[in-house]
C-alpha cells in the first residue's frame, strides 16, 4: 500500500527536519487484541489496511490509546475503528459493526459504504476554529488526498459527538472529515491520508510524533 510505503519516509524527514527521532514498530492487527502489545509505546498510529486482518485488533488499538492516554493517529481506516471503538465502549452501541467487515442486516452501521467513493480523491476540508485540527494546520481550510470508500453513517455524528468526540472537519457538503477527543493528550482521526502528502511532513504527522516524543522520558529509547 502507498501509505504504508511512505512512513519510513516520513520516519526519516521527521529526524532530519523536525529533529524528532522516533522508531517505528509494526505490530500486526491480531497482536493488538491484546492490549499489552501496545501500552509500551509513546504513540499508536492506527495506518490505513481497511479491511484489516483483525477487526478487533484495530478497535483494540484504539481503546488502548484512548483509554491509557498514549497519543493516537488513526488515518482513513483508522478513523474509521477509532470512531467504531468509541460508538461501542463509549456510547453504548455494543453491537455497532462496519459494513465493509459485516454485510449482516442489522440497524447499528456505525461505518458504512459512501455515497460517492473517495477512492484517489482529493478535496476541501473546513476546519472548526480553535481545534487541534486547526491549530495543527494553522488555517481553517485546507485540501487533502483521500484513497476510501467508507465514512460514519450520518444518523450516528450526534450520537457520538454527544458523548465528547469532536468533529474538527467536514468538506463542503458538510460531511465528517476529521474527529478528535479534545481532552485526551492528542487523539485525531482522519479520513484523508497525511500519509500521502508530498511536499515535506504533514502538519497532523508532525503534531503526532510531537506529543509521541514528549511522552518519552529523558534518555529512553523511543518507541
Amino acid at each position: 500500500m502507498r501509505a504504508h510505503s511512505r512512513i519510513p519516509a516520513i520516519l526519516d524527514a521527521l529526524r532530519e527536519e523536525e529533529q524528532i527521532d522516533l522508531d517505528a514498530y509494526w505490530i500486526p492487527s491480531p497482536e493488538a487484541e491484546d492490549p499489552a502489545a501496545l501500552r509500551g509505546f509513546a504513540g499508536i498510529w492506527l495506518a490505513p489496511g481497511s479491511p484489516y486482518r483483525s477487526e478487533a485488533g484495530a478497535v483494540a488499538a484504539a481503546h488502548t490509546a484512548r483509554t491509557a492516554g498514549i497519543p493516537f493517529l488513526g488515518t482513513c481506516g483508522g478513523f474509521q475503528h477509532a470512531m467504531l471503538e468509541f460508538a461501542r465502549n463509549v456510547c453504548g452501541m455494543p453491537e455497532a459493526r462496519h459494513a465493509e467487515n459485516d454485510e449482516g442486516p442489522g440497524s447499528d452501521a456505525l461505518i458504512a459504504e459512501l455515497t460517492c467513493s473517495l477512492v484517489g480523491h482529493e478535496g476541501a476540508i473546513n476546519l472548526v476554529a480553535g481545534s487541534r485540527a486547526e491549530t495543527l494546520l494553522g488555517a481553517g481550510r485546507t485540501v487533502e488526498r483521500y484513497h476510501c470508500s467508507y465514512g460514519i453513517a450520518a444518523g450516528y455524528i450526534d450520537l457520538l459527538a454527544a458523548h465528547g468526540m469532536r468533529f474538527s472537519g467536514h468538506d463542503d457538503a458538510g460531511e465528517v472529515r476529521v474527529a478528535e477527543l479534545p481532552e485526551h493528550p492528542f487523539f485525531l482521526a482522519t479520513l484523508f491520508q497525511p500519509e500521502l502528502h508530498t511536499d515535506g511532513v504533514h502538519p497532523v504527522i508532525r503534531g503526532f510524533a510531537q506529543a509521541a516524543a514528549r511522552r518519552i522520558p529523558a534518555g529512553a529509547p523511543s518507541e
